[in-house]
C-alpha cells in the first residue's frame, strides 16, 4: 500500500516514516508548508539561526536529509493560502473577540488532514500518515480514536476536529511507542539532523516568538484599565484586552500595588472586551475561575451523538487531567456539560475534547461557562 507521510523536519514524523517502511508500506514523504515566513519575516521579526534561515526553512533541509537518509521519495506542498484562509483568519478573529483560540486543532482539520489527503491520492496514494502520538482502532466495520501508549504525548486532543472520513484514511506509526524510545530509534539509525532537535513548542507559525509582539503585528494594541474587580479601583493600564489570558498573573504591570504580598499576586479575572477593560483579583482564585457548567459548540464526533445523560471524561487543555462530566445535548445540536465538581480556568474559545475512556469520541469548542447557575463574561 503506498502511503504519503507528512514529515515535518522533527523526530517523531522521522520515526514514523522509518517505521511504516519497516512495517512494508510504500512511503512518499512529503513537507507541507503552510506559513510564508519569508513573506512575512520583516513584519513579524521571525528568527533566524546562524547561517541566515528561518527556522521553517531549516526544518523543510532537515526533512529532506531524513528522507536520504531513508531512501524515502520526498515532496514539498505549499498550503500557505488554505492555511490562512481557514486557520489564521478564525485565530485571529476569536482573538479579536476576547477568547483564547487553539488554532493547531483547527490546521489539522483543515490542512494536514484536509487537502494533504487530497493531494496525497492525486499522487497515488491510498492512505496518509503522521507522526502525531495517537492510535487508530479498527473494529466492527467502525474506525475509532484512542489514546497513545505514551500518555505524556497523547495528541488526541488537537485530532478532536478531523472528519472520521480523514481518520479512516490516517495512520498513526507512534501509536505504540513512547517518545523515549523514538529518540533511541532515531540515535540507532544515526538520523543526525533531528535526532536531538527539540520538540517544537507553542503555535507552529509563532514558533519561538513573543506572542504579544505577534499579535500586535495583526491586531493592533487598544490601551484601555486594569481594574480590580471587588472594588472596581483603576490599578494600571493594560496593552489590549486580547493579548492576556485568564488566570495570566505576569506581566500586568501592577505588581508593585501595594497589599499585594498580604494578599498575594494580582492575576487575570476577566476581559470586558466591548468596553476594553481587564479585571484582576487578588487571593483565592476559585472565587473567580470556578465553573460547573459548559455549553460546548462546533461539535464532531467520530462515531454519532453521546448518549444522552452519559457520563463520560473531558479536557478542556491539552495535557490536563482527564475530568468528570455528565452530557445534555441541546436542541441546536450543541452539547451542555455538567461537571462533576467546579473547575477551575474552564476558557471559552478553547477546545473540549470527549473521552469514554482512553476512546476519543471527538470535541467541541468551549463557547460559553457558568457558576452556580451564571454566567461567566470571560
Amino acid at each position: 500500500m503506498k502511503v504519503m507521510l507528512g514529515l515535518s523536519g522533527g523526530v517523531d514524523s522521522a520515526i514514523a516514516a522509518y517505521l511504516l517502511k519497516k512495517q512494508g508500506y510504500e512511503v512518499i514523504c512529503c513537507f507541507m508548508r503552510n506559513w510564508d515566513s519569508m513573506a512575512n519575516n520583516d513584519v513579524l521579526g521571525n528568527p533566524t539561526i546562524d547561517d541566515g534561515i528561518c527556522p521553517q526553512e531549516q526544518d523543510y533541509l532537515d526533512a529532506k536529509k531524513v528522507a536520504e537518509d531513508l531512501s524515502l521519495p520526498f515532496l514539498r506542498i505549499d498550503f500557505i493560502k488554505e492555511y490562512w484562509d481557514n486557520v489564521f483568519t478564525y485565530f485571529l478573529n476569536e482573538y479579536k473577540k476576547g477568547r483564547t483560540p487553539n488554532p493547531d486543532v483547527f490546521c489539522n482539520k483543515y490542512i494536514k488532514f484536509g487537502p494533504f489527503l487530497d493531494f496525497a491520492k492525486k499522487n497515488g496514494c491510498e492512505m496518509i500518515a503522521m507522526g502525531h502520538y495517537a492510535k487508530r482502532i479498527d473494529k466492527d466495520g467502525k474506525v475509532y480514536l484512542y489514546k497513545a501508549k505514551d500518555l505524556n504525548k497523547d495528541q488526541t486532543y488537537f485530532l478532536s476536529q478531523i472528519s472520521n472520513e480523514q481518520l479512516s484514511s490516517c495512520l498513526f506509526p507512534l501509536g505504540d511507542i513512547t517518545k523515549p524510545k523514538v529518540r533511541e530509534i532515531a540515535k540507532e539509525l544515526n538520523l543526525t539532523s533531528v535526532e536531538t532537535k527539540k520538540d517544537s513548542t507553542g503555535v507552529c507559525f509563532i514558533g519561538e516568538r513573543n506572542f504579544k509582539e505577534f499579535l500586535e503585528n495583526y491586531i493592533p494594541s487598544k490601551k484601555g484599565e486594569i481594574r480590580d474587580i471587588s472594588n472596581n479601583k483603576v490599578l494600571g493600564i493594560h496593552d489590549g484586552v486580547m493579548y492576556y489570558t485568564l488566570g495570566q498573573r505576569r506581566g500586568l504591570g501592577i505588581g508593585g500595588i501595594k497589599d499585594q504580598n498580604t494578599k498575594g499576586g494580582w492575576f487575570v479575572c476577566k476581559k470586558d472586551v466591548t468596553k476594553n477593560i481587564l479585571y484582576v483579583a487578588q487571593g483565592d482564585e476559585d472565587e473567580h475561575l470556578l465553573t460547573d457548567e459548559a455549553i460546548i459548540n462546533t461539535i464532531n464526533l467520530f462515531n454519532g451523538p453521546i448518549e444522552e445523560g452519559k457520563h463520560i471524561c473531558v479536557k478542556f487543555r491539552y495535557r490536563q487531567q482527564d475530568l468528570g462530566v455528565t452530557v445534555h445535548n441541546l436542541e441546536d445540536g450543541n452539547i451542555k456539560l455538567i461537571y462533576d465538581k467546579p473547575y477551575k480556568a474552564v476558557t471559552p474559545g478553547q477546545a473540549c475534547v470527549f473521552y469514554d475512556g482512553d476512546c476519543c469520541l471527538g470535541g467541541g469548542l468551549i463557547d460559553k461557562v457558568y457558576y452556580k447557575g451564571i454566567i461567566r463574561s470571560y
